[in-house]
């Protein structure tokens, strides 16, 4: 008896804007997925009533209903797709944060660059259903977020806390970034030990005159002295803690806590060191 082939991956496009839906829908078809379509979002739910999606690409500014209802609705929907990526040209810390406050996995600027879409619903598809991003503050001088301890939480967070930063000149904006994104995924790896049912808890504090962030895991903490993996720890051999690293099959890197020094202004461990804080000054004062 012959296996049935399985069926490719399932996806509801949902955009009022009738050549958007055309060009997604291309685009994903020619990478193998099952796409329909659907130009509002009450149009969209009477399609999940009957129809399983394994993802959904969902507009933000829609008539008749726009995507941050969609998403309050799908909670109560039985046949909810497990992965909804939000699509906007709005990349307002307020769109962004109340997509993620409403449990969407992912957010995409519009208009949309095929590879960069291709690639992230396969990403998307590949890992799965995660626990949520839990916000708790979204105004834009304080955003403070609850993070699952899951390298996939800390890449998709890393993207929309640099939305946060946008205004920023560009040097500035990748120096705060890569220190934030290297912060976290040390919390989630060393402090969450990668667990998706233990949080991270983030805060981002927009003044005036500086940028402040503040990472708090759930681990005991660690004592500098004990990081043999890392390069701060082997100031005179680049090489050592690479080896290490790949005893202990970690990420490739190491060099991080040595990288964030260089790129922020303050750098505060708390006692245990299981919580960071970290400054970058926007306009110094003339001393």
């Amino acid at each position: 008896m012959k296996r049935r082939p399985r069926s490719s991956p399932r996806i509801l496009v949902v955009d009022d804007d009738r050549a958007t839906r055309l060009l997604v829908r291309t685009i994903l078809a020619k990478a193998g997925f099952t796409v329909k379509e659907a130009g509002d979002g009450m149009r969209a739910l009477a399609q999940l009533k009957t129809t399983a999606f394994d993802l959904m690409l969902l507009d933000v500014w829609m008539p008749k209903m726009d995507g941050l209802a969609v998403l309050d609705r799908l909670k109560r929907l039985k046949r909810a797709p497990p992965i909804v990526i939000v699509t906007t040209s709005d990349e307002t810390p307020a769109t962004i944060l109340g997509a993620i406050r409403q449990q969407a996995y992912q957010y995409m600027q519009k208009p949309v660059d095929p590879g960069e879409l291709v690639s992230i619903v396969t990403e998307a598809l590949k890992a799965g259903a995660e626990p949520p991003i839990e916000v708790v503050s979204a105004r834009p001088d304080w955003v403070e977020l609850v993070v699952p301890c899951t390298r996939g939480a800390a890449d998709r967070l890393h993207g929309v806390m640099g939305r946060l930063e946008a205004d920023l000149p560009e040097d500035l904006r990748e120096s705060v970034s890569y220190a934030f994104h290297e912060l976290l995924l040390n919390a989630v790896e060393w402090g969450g030990k990668l667990d998706p049912k233990r949080t991270v808890r983030i805060s981002y504090l927009r003044a005036k005159r500086m940028l402040l962030y503040r990472i708090a895991d759930p681990g005991p903490g660690f004592k500098m002295a004990d990081l043999e993996h890392a390069a701060i720890n082997h100031p005179g051999d680049p090489i050592e803690h690479v080896l290490i690293r790949e005893k202990k099959g970690l990420r490739p890197g190491g060099f991080g806590l040595l990288m964030v020094r260089a790129n922020v202004d303050e750098l505060i461990y708390n006692e245990a060191q299981n919580e960071v804080v970290f400054i970058k000054y926007l306009d110094k004062p003339a001393s």
